[in-house]
């Protein structure tokens, strides 16, 4: 039994930061090491990110997220059987993300709520635990959300690398947390013959390299990352990820993918994944350049803006790219009927 997207949404914030506004803050450390003006924006493609206002926590990302995808599906709130949180940022160390969103949306005590979190690859995996769920019989519908928020770990890592001091190796450390991003996502799935008309779940495959699970450590006030070595190992696993795509799912090649969603970091990230992997390079959703990196609220933001679009739409078959610190990836096959 297949789920169906009976409605995906993305929610941003008003308030933009552009990468030159970071370096201008970070000029007298800019000027001690010799390092030019446009930095950020040349080595990743990113010119601004967007930031919620101070005191707006991912629980409230989520919300407006989820309270737009239920006015976009129409459903009746008490016809959910699960809410799942995939949100990197937290409220808190406890109670759950989930718990917060359920309760701010007034949900039935009969609706489960937890979090799953795999870096940025945690939305897909709450698509697959909600998919496993609906297919099982147990639930006919089930609500993924990700609330992200960069302000802190932005602004803390503005603050560390404009001590005096600061050495070139600390900034190429620090370096991923400029590039962050925030925003908020829900997705609303359902068993197949209760969504006619909708988008299909086709299937994925997962693959792990986690002797690589120390290159990117997330922190609660900034990101310590090997960019270079993230990069390099995460496109050798993505290349691993397809062909085990080609092997096990139907109608997994180039030529019969009309859209990619990929989690998306920076400019040259995404041209080393699309040579080495073989990918049409025009059929990329792309949104990094005002953006940022959204964690794992990248992928359903990238979807949800290319359905507005008109990009996802009746005959698109989509594959969503997912690849999350750790290392891990997900591949996942999205197909909207030719006569749908």
């Amino acid at each position: 039994m297949r789920c169906a997207i009976l409605a995906v949404s993305a929610v941003l914030p008003e308030s933009v930061l552009t990468s030159a506004e970071i370096e201008e803050r970070l000029s007298a450390t800019y000027a001690r090491l010799k390092y030019p003006k446009g930095l950020i924006t040349g080595l990743t493609g990113i010119r601004e990110r967007r930031l919620w206002e101070p005191g707006f926590m991912p629980s409230d990302a989520a919300t407006l997220a989820a309270r737009k995808a239920l006015a976009d599906s129409s459903l009746d709130p008490a016809r959910l059987g699960l809410l799942v949180s995939t949100s990197v940022s937290k409220d808190y160390v406890e109670p759950s993300v989930a718990s917060l969103v359920h309760g701010n949306l007034g949900l039935h005590p009969e609706c489960a709520n937890f979090d799953v979190g795999n870096a940025c690859l945690g939305f897909l995996d709450g698509i697959n635990v909600a998919s496993l769920m609906i297919a099982s019989g147990r639930i006919s519908h089930a609500m993924i959300v990700a609330g992200e928020s960069s302000r802190e770990p932005v602004e803390n890592t503005i603050r560390l690398l404009s001590a005096p001091g600061v050495s070139a190796e600390m900034l190429q450390e620090n370096f991923a947390t400029l590039t962050l991003g925030s925003g908020g996502a829900a997705m609303i799935l359902a068993r197949e013959d209760l969504a006619p008309g909708r988008p299909v779940i086709d299937g994925g495959v997962t693959l792990a390299a986690t002797r690589h699970c120390r290159l990117c450590l997330g922190h609660k006030d900034r990101m310590s990352a090997d960019a270079p070595a993230v990069m390099k190992f995460g496109v050798e696993l993505a290349l691993a990820t397809w062909r085990k795509a080609e092997r096990e799912l139907a109608d997994w090649s180039d030529a019969a993918i009309d859209l990619y969603v990929p989690h998306q970091v920076s400019a040259r990230n995404m041209r080393v994944l699309t040579q080495t992997l073989g990918l049409s390079p025009q059929k990329a959703a792309l949104n990094f350049s005002f953006l940022g990196n959204i964690g794992p609220a990248a992928i359903p933001i990238t979807l949800a803006l290319a359905w507005e679009e008109g990009r996802f739409a009746p005959g698109v078959h989509a594959a969503l790219l997912g690849i999350g610190s750790g290392l891990n990836c997900t591949m996942m096959s999205v197909a909207w009927r030719r006569d749908s």
